[in-house]
């Protein structure tokens, strides 16, 4: 039997305190009389339990899943408000609030960090909080936000030397880190159904144009949403890469590169698994996320994902092992010594 693991959620359904707190920063943004700190937000044990055991731990249970990798809200990330110093307290209490959901749900949640990004600073500014969310919270990756502005895309691409600060600590803790970008202030861009997948997208074809991975052969990213329209576009990126005289792409990104399987419909899921090699594709579902509906066609949540996975006419038993649990121990290898550590 896999463990089940789902590389990819989100605390969607933190308490209402929570985004009080966050509106009470904004706010003080304009009128420093009004910053709260960071010690006036009050959330329970038993607040983080009700939350937890009434949304993510029971639809877990149900759809047969047994670890998530927790990390904070993506949308909530926003980090085009504010300075730095406001993206700083605002990463330093999700970060905290998703470790406390492990200390009290050791068994189901694992930390993973946002980092405190801001528009036009150095990313090295971010390597405190990450240091302590790895030695002091026990995060196994972090999410990368490629695009801390919001939709409007300021910041180099992802193989520009100004990113090198993260890499190297990346390399340095083993870390993996998921391209997430979050709130969309373009209106042209909506949040879920556009920036995020043109996110995916565009972050794919950066790391075609360059040569990150010969700077950084043990790097690794994981691309969720299935990769965007990656997968679909597979043939174009292939006559790119060959057109820029890159390796194929096999060699030049895939031994580096991975994709999720937040994808909701069984003709997704099977085009990822018959273009994306099985290796390179870690179960997730994003529950609670960007789509929360139920599938009429179905009867089912569009984000119950394990469901297309034992679905699949395409995936043999040792394919799914391999989605569901052996890729993920692989590439987020703090997470294989921690269940290793439990004797699992």
């Amino acid at each position: 039997m896999s463990l089940i693991i789902d590389c990819h959620g989100h605390y969607t359904t933190a308490p209402k305190a929570l985004e009080n707190w966050r509106n009470a920063q904004i706010a003080g943004i304009k009128d420093p009389a009004q910053m709260p700190r960071a010690s006036d937000l009050k959330i329970s044990d038993d607040e983080l339990r009700e939350s937890i055991e009434t949304n993510q731990l029971k639809l877990m249970k149900e759809r047969g899943s047994d670890i998530t990798l927790f990390s904070p809200r993506a949308s909530f990330m926003a980090h085009h408000i504010g300075d730095f110093a406001v993206s700083s307290t605002w990463a330093a209490i999700c970060n905290e609030l998703c470790y406390r959901v492990s200390t009290l749900f050791p068994e189901h949640f694992v930390p993973v960090a946002m980092l405190p990004q801001s528009p036009g600073v150095d990313p090295a500014t971010c390597i405190p909080e990450l240091e302590k969310c790895v030695k002091e919270y026990g995060a196994v990756g972090i999410n990368l936000n490629p695009d801390p502005s919001g939709g409007h895309w300021t910041s180099p691409p992802l193989t520009d030397r100004h990113w090198y600060p993260i890499y190297e600590k990346m390399v340095e803790y083993d870390l993996p880190a998921m391209i997430h970008v979050s709130t969309s202030c373009n209106a042209c861009f909506h949040t879920t159904g556009a920036h995020y997948l043109n996110a995916d997208t565009t972050a794919f074809m950066q790391l075609i144009q360059g040569d990150l991975f010969k700077d950084f052969p043990t790097l690794k990213f994981l691309i969720p949403h299935g990769g965007g329209a990656v997968p679909y576009h597979w043939g174009r990126f292939r006559g790119l890469a060959q057109e820029m005289k890159k390796p194929l792409l096999t060699e030049h990104v895939l031994n580096n590169v991975f994709f999720d399987t937040c994808v909701y419909h069984q003709p997704g899921i099977d085009l990822l698994n018959t273009v994306i090699p099985v290796k390179n594709v870690l179960f997730a579902s994003e529950m609670i996320g960007a789509v929360r509906g139920i599938d009429p066609t179905t009867g089912h949540y569009y984000d119950d994902t394990k469901r297309y996975i034992e679905a699949s006419k395409i995936l043999s038993a040792d394919d799914k092992h391999a989605i569901y649990e052996g890729n993920t121990r692989r590439v987020f290898s703090r997470l294989d010594a921690r269940l290793k550590a439990k004797g699992l």
